[in-house]
């Protein structure tokens, strides 16, 4: 593991070479941070600078985003699963809080239904009930070619509206984020996320989970996250009034004490 500039690297069974960071305590409850579609690790970075020095935090890149090798295919939902859980075991980690953007809290879902033991709980931050379907932009990322052109992945932030300020600066990084995402990689992912089939309709999630919903998200509806908490017996739903989609650009001051909040409860 090349742990240069604070950034390790990380070779799993599954066959794909990751980057993480990781701070905190090796004795306290372990949180692994799980990025959204196009984005990468570093969309937490405003998140974890909240967090206080005693919560063990582990973000990673997943296959094709970030740091991480861009394989020409295995993007399936099951495939990013595996990755976490090969993750987990290559550091040691027999279980972890999951805290999951968006597609990334997918990807959690499925974790905790495929290996439910690695999972002490579960936070989903905008993150769906379901994937499947084909949503307006859908025609767009199909079409994609490389080089992957800035001005594009700029325009295409606006397919999910912003309520709150978000700083220049990390919407800049957001937008690098996506210009370094090859082509397949859009597609693959997306393809992969989209096809699958939601994890809580193959079986039942009992990691104590706390869901977190933006009011003002157009991509899921508030009767979508109800289903979602209804589907996983041990979850709480709140609401962020003002909000949109993307609640950790929006809201990082507030996702932090209450992640800070639900970790208490559990530790309790």
């Amino acid at each position: 593991m090349d742990q240069d500039a604070g950034v390790r690297h990380v070779r799993l069974t599954t066959g794909v070479s990751l980057a993480y960071t990781s701070t905190g305590p090796s004795s306290a409850t372990p949180v692994l941070f799980l990025h959204a579609w196009a984005e990468s690790r570093r969309s937490f970075d405003r998140l974890l600078a909240l967090l206080p020095a005693t919560v063990r935090a582990i973000a990673m890149d997943q296959r094709g985003h970030g740091d991480a090798e861009r394989p020409a295919a295995g993007y399936s939902l099951d495939n990013l699963a595996e990755d976490v859980e090969a993750f987990m075991h290559e550091l040691d980690l027999s279980s972890a809080v999951l805290f999951g953007s968006s597609s990334g809290g997918y990807v959690a879902q499925q974790v905790a239904i495929r290996n439910p033991e690695i999972v002490a709980g579960l936070v989903l931050v905008g993150s769906p009930r379901s994937l499947q379907g084909r949503p307006a932009f859908a025609d767009e990322v199909e079409q994609l070619t490389d080089p992957i052109d800035v001005a594009w992945v700029r325009e295409s932030l606006t397919w999910f509206p912003r309520i709150q300020p978000v700083p220049p600066w990390y919407i800049d990084d957001r937008v690098r984020d996506g210009a370094r995402i090859p082509a397949h990689v859009w597609r693959e992912a997306f393809g992969g996320l989209t096809s699958a089939c939601p994890p809580t309709d193959a079986g039942t999630i009992t990691a104590p989970t706390l869901i977190v919903w933006g009011d003002h998200d157009e991509l899921l509806t508030r009767d979508h996250e109800q289903r979602l908490a209804s589907a996983i017996p041990d979850s709480r739903l709140v609401v962020y009034e003002d909000t949109g989609h993307l609640v950790l650009w929006e809201q990082p001051e507030r996702l932090a004490s209450d992640l800070i909040d639900y970790i208490e409860t559990l530790d309790g």
